[in-house]
């Protein structure tokens, strides 16, 4: 089949390529020109995607990037897996709807349209739907099909690959289920159809909701275990040898990514407006993770302080500035925060990671350098914000004067762990 695949990041990426892999001539559709031409000549900027596979599909005439909008014209699927920001505290869907309109001219009876991006449950059958009803002029569920299939993508993960992680999938009516099944068992190990968008939609905020609270109840137990001077890690090594009821979450410097930061607030906004309700536990794990930077900045203060120096005109390097191990993906990082907050008290920041490339959404006053011995004896201290595999730690061990872990990676005299 003739696929299009609206977006090119994170989540468009891998998708397209894997439909290429597996047979579909695959139209990947982005409007960021820089994208499309890096895609274009075999350079990929996704970790789940390599290079090398981006190529073949290339040179296979399987898969082609384009930014012209009239190339999705006569496709037979069309996913779109656009971002979904938030502004101002309210869903952004700008995207989806820009989507929707440009897909509607080109769609055709018996086609499929499949949504992946994380939204608000309603969205597909609210906005999405009518939109693409309205361009077209034809129905949804009768004269094409409509589904939504959330993503579920972890980057960097080396076992649950998009192939290998299950897809729930969804459809308006029973022949959009089909549809959308079947395009999706050529693509995955495991589809898991559910009644309706909605509660495919529910199902992406539910998981990330559930991750957010975790982390938000983890992160608040850390900063009391200190004062009460307990070990927190301790504590949760110890709750996770029970071999039931229990799941392993640890601290951290905060959440990033698209997902956590800003995927449960959607489900708490939906709640607010339909309902008139507070989703409390949404507001309360925002309130903690939202403030985990502020948190080790203050950690940081009060180290420099019981070395009777000051963190302004002290050198500071940071380790990592993804959100997530082993990624470049610096979306809502935690470590931006942190890097404007001791630049703000005055502190020289340093910056090392190996995998984020990009620099616009960096604090222009950052410098960014390699993980170096002349770098960690240099730094007044050094702060782990993410663990990356790559990063030499016997190195850190051996050569920084002051380390605060927030990620539990070392030991030593000289360490401190969040």
């Amino acid at each position: 089949m003739r696929v299009v695949v609206v977006g090119q990041g994170y989540v468009g990426l891998p998708l397209a390529v894997r439909a290429a892999e597996t047979g579909h001539e695959v139209i990947g559709f982005d409007v960021d020109t820089e994208r499309v031409k890096s895609l274009a000549a075999g350079e990929s900027y996704v970790e789940d995607v390599s290079s090398e596979r981006l190529r073949a599909a290339l040179e296979a005439g399987s898969y082609r990037a384009t930014d012209a909008v009239r190339d999705c014209g006569g496709f037979d699927v069309a996913v779109v897996t656009v971002p979904t920001p938030l502004h101002e505290g309210s869903p952004d869907l700008r995207y989806i709807e820009e989507s929707a309109r440009a897909l509607a001219r080109y769609l055709r009876p018996g086609a499929t349209v499949i949504l992946e991006s994380t939204t608000y449950p309603g969205t597909t059958q609210e906005l999405f739907g009518p939109l693409l009803e309205e361009g077209s002029g034809l129905v949804a569920g009768t004269d094409f099909h409509l589904g939504y299939s959330p993503e579920r993508i972890d980057p960097g993960n080396p076992v649950w690959g998009f192939e290998q992680t299950p897809k729930v999938v969804s459809g308006v009516s029973p022949a959009s289920l089909t549809a959308v099944q079947e395009f999706y068992d050529g693509l995955v190990d495991t589809t898991v159809p559910v009644a309706s968008p909605k509660e495919a939609e529910l199902a992406k905020l539910l998981e990330n909701t559930f991750r957010h609270v975790n982390i938000a109840l983890v992160n608040e137990i850390a900063m009391f275990a200190r004062h009460l001077d307990i070990d927190v890690w301790q504590a949760i090594d110890a709750a996770s040898s029970k071999p039931f009821g229990f799941m392993r979450f640890t601290p951290g410097p905060g959440v990033g990514g698209h997902c956590l930061p800003i995927d449960p607030s959607y489900l708490s906004w939906r709640v607010q407006r339909e309902l008139g309700q507070s989703f409390r536990f949404v507001e309360l794990a925002n309130d903690i993770n939202s403030h985990m930077p502020d948190f080790v900045a203050r950690r940081l203060i009060d180290a420099f302080n019981t070395r009777k120096r000051s963190v302004n005109g002290s050198r500071v390097l940071l380790l990592g500035l993804a959100y997530k191990k082993n990624t470049g993906d610096a979306r809502e990082s935690p470590a931006l925060r942190i890097s404007r907050l001791l630049l703000d008290l005055g502190a020289e920041v340093r910056a090392a990671d190996p995998h984020v490339v990009e620099n616009h959404r960096v604090d222009p006053r950052l410098v960014r350098v390699e993980l170096t011995e002349e770098e960690l004896t240099a730094a007044d201290a050094v702060v782990l914000l993410t663990d990356h595999d790559a990063f030499d730690y016997d190195l850190v061990e051996a050569h920084a004067p002051y380390v605060l872990d927030c990620r539990r990676r070392l030991s030593g005299p000289r360490i401190e762990v969040l």
